[in-house]
């Protein structure tokens, strides 16, 4: 494979690069013996005839750049900030991020690529306020880096106006590249749910058909929020909505049943299906013949008292031994089973059990049906699309307030996201939430394991944008949103209020930094070749990097390391003892496992130790020699790294 200057740089995966690879994997036959891919094929491949321009398309102006932006890889990386972390040691996986999303997504790709059972995201509605994240964070662009200053000013967003010709195009662009990097963050299993109001809700859709799939739409929730208390508007708007996709609609399960009020009528979701299996009537001899003594028998346009208590006092004797009534029952009254129907009467109507232990029970209604009543199965979905009974925004604030909180934006009820995250079987997954706001996805989270032992996890991204001059929030002193997401989270574990109870749990919080590698900074030469920039690549690597020994004592080192090979960064590291001559140690998240060694030099007797008992080992590449370095690929093979 021909050496690139992206292979000497601490990049994220070049996913262009891995989808190009795939398809040559796939279909060699479409490439030329120069490694080109055989455009006239693929149309040929596809049916597509050049002369048929009239299609159905989704597309508008920015569409293919902002795939692009999505799909480059940065060097960006994430740093540890101590300071600002709640209880880090109990944090579990839980991460609150401080920085653009889009570059955080990308530093998530290798080590949550397909992690992720559950996204929630609130992005900014297309207003024409300040909402667009303007995408200058790649670091051969100084607005991001230099506007931040060490997250000291935050970061002005971009107005989207009416009046711009590109409004919709604007905002479907700044959405389309985020959504592609989610698709990659998604289980097989998982699903997204995305805020929206009326203003692009019809775009969004089709923009999620265009990512997701529309095979994998799940529903459209109408959530019924405050309502506008605009007294001039036409129409008073009263609800928002939620569009909810799965990564792969057949690997998603039926949600489980939800008992929550969520209603106007305030009841609870039922756990329970009834159906009526024989109206009153003539096909309904059951009514007339086990009828409590003293009972009339013709019934047929008279009433039964709905008691739990009858089934006792019916002379069943008399069916129990005329086995041809069974039959006429059965042939008559449209029973699914006779199985079931003579266990209905020969048991005494006690309740059935089905051969996977579902109890399943008999009444008769007042009005002398016969109906049967199973607990729902757990493929019978009872998730409502129409959500109401949660309050709004308003109410929302509300809570925030009780916890001393000052948002000037528009938060959502916890019950609404918890509501969404229990639609996923299971309590211990990833959630994220990269718009996340005023935090509500990690309150919703931890509740939800307070109440099931659960240990789902949460990770939050938020732009350090500045709150608004003279806004409440300014005024409480949170200089940017990303400080109320913070402390936010840092009450709910903490507690508030005049009781307050603590909870053992945490979080730790990075910040979306430059890479902490000097030979980020390396620009190439266009007069050189590509083979003479690597050249100069690797000197620069040499004389750059001599400072970088003792790493381990360098958490932000460690971290980015780790984090660009895979590792989540719930990882834990322990000593590697066996290795008596380098500092080696082994990094494990509890799904994958490495050494580490983050030493200048590596030393010859390491290097036999690892040739005699392989393993995967990352280390940086300038403690190798040229022979090493050959000598540990090919007994390592793909486990291992030199970074």
């Amino acid at each position: 494979m021909t050496e690139k200057l992206n292979d000497h740089l601490p990049t994220t995966p070049d996913m262009q690069a891995e989808r190009l690879a795939e398809l040559k994997r796939l279909f060699p036959d479409l490439f030329d013996g120069e490694g080109q891919l055989k455009l006239d094929e693929v149309k040929q491949l596809t049916g597509d005839e050049p002369r048929c321009r009239e299609r159905y398309d989704f597309s508008w102006y920015g569409k293919r750049k902002a795939k692009e932006t999505a799909y480059t890889p940065t060097t960006a990386t994430l740093s540890y900030d101590e300071a600002r972390s709640v209880n880090p040691e109990k944090a579990d996986g839980n991460l609150i991020i401080e920085g653009e999303n889009l570059e955080t997504l990308k530093t998530l790709l290798s080590a949550y690529r397909e992690k992720i059972k559950c996204i929630y995201i609130d992005p900014p509605y297309n207003t024409g306020k300040d909402f667009v994240y303007s995408d200058n964070y790649t670091e051969d662009k100084r607005a991001y880096w230099e506007e931040t200053g060490g997250l000291e000013k935050g970061v002005k967003v971009d107005t989207n106006p009416e009046t711009a010709g590109r409004y919709h195009s604007n905002w479907l662009s700044m959405m389309y590249s985020r959504l592609l990097l989610a698709r990659q963050l998604l289980k097989d299993d998982g699903v997204i749910f995305v805020s929206i109001d009326d203003n692009e809700v019809h775009n969004l859709r089709r923009l999620m058909d265009d990512v997701f799939g529309e095979e994998n739409f799940l529903t459209q929730f109408s959530w019924q929020t405050d309502g506008n208390t605009d007294n001039q508007a036409k129409v008073i708007r009263a609800h928002e909505y939620i569009l909810a996709f799965a990564k792969n609609i057949d690997d998603f399960p039926a949600p489980p049943v939800i008992a929550y009020n969520i209603g106007s009528d305030s009841k609870l979701f039922k756990k329970e299906i009834r159906n009526t299996i024989v109206k009153n009537g003539k096909k309904n001899p059951i009514s007339k013949v086990l009828l409590p003594k003293g009972f009339p028998t013709d019934i047929e346009n008279k009433t039964i008292p709905a008691r739990t208590d009858i089934w006792p006092h019916y002379d069943i004797d008399l069916v129990i031994s005329e086995s041809k009534l069974i039959d006429d029952i059965y042939a008559e009254s449209g029973w699914s089973s006779k199985e079931l129907l003579e266990s209905f009467i020969k048991n005494k109507f006690i309740p059935v059990y089905d051969s996977k232990g579902q109890e399943t029970r008999f009444v008769i209604s007042n009005t002398g049906a016969i109906e049967v009543i199973k607990e729902r199965a757990k493929n019978q979905s009872h998730v409502l699309s129409t959500i109401n009974g949660f309050g709004g925004p308003q109410k929302a604030s509300d809570v925030l307030k009780k916890q001393g909180i000052i948002f000037d934006g528009y938060p959502k009820p916890v019950k609404l996201i918890k509501y969404f995250i229990q639609m996923n079987y299971g309590s211990d997954f990833i959630t994220i939430d990269f718009f996340a706001g005023s935090g509500v996805l990690a309150q919703a989270v931890t509740e939800l394991n307070q109440e099931d032992n659960g240990n789902r996890k949460f990770i939050l991204v938020q732009l350090p944008e500045q709150t608004t001059k003279d806004s409440e929030a300014k005024k409480a002193g949170y200089n940017k949103i990303s400080d109320i997401t913070i402390e936010r989270v840092k009450r709910v574990i903490q507690g508030y209020g005049d009781n307050p109870q603590p909870l053992d749990t945490g979080f730790k919080v990075y910040q979306l930094t430059k890479s902490h590698f000097p030979r980020t900074e390396f620009k190439p030469d266009p007069e050189k070749t590509e083979s003479e920039n690597i050249a100069v690549l690797k000197d620069y690597i040499k004389e750059k990097e001599k400072q970088l020994t003792g790493l381990f004592e360098a958490t932000e080192i460690q971290d980015e390391v780790l984090l660009k090979n895979g590792f989540k960064l719930n990882y834990q590291l322990s000593d590697a003892s066996e290795f008596k001559n380098n500092k080696i140690k082994l990094a494990d998240d509890g799904e994958k496992q490495s050494l580490l060694c983050l030493d200048g030099k590596l030393n010859p007797e390491t290097v036999e130790q690892l040739i005699k008992s392989p393993q995967a080992f990352i280390c940086l590449e300038r403690a190798l020699s040229t022979d090493d370095k050959w000598n540990l690929r090919q007994h390592l093979k793909h486990e291992f790294i030199a970074f």
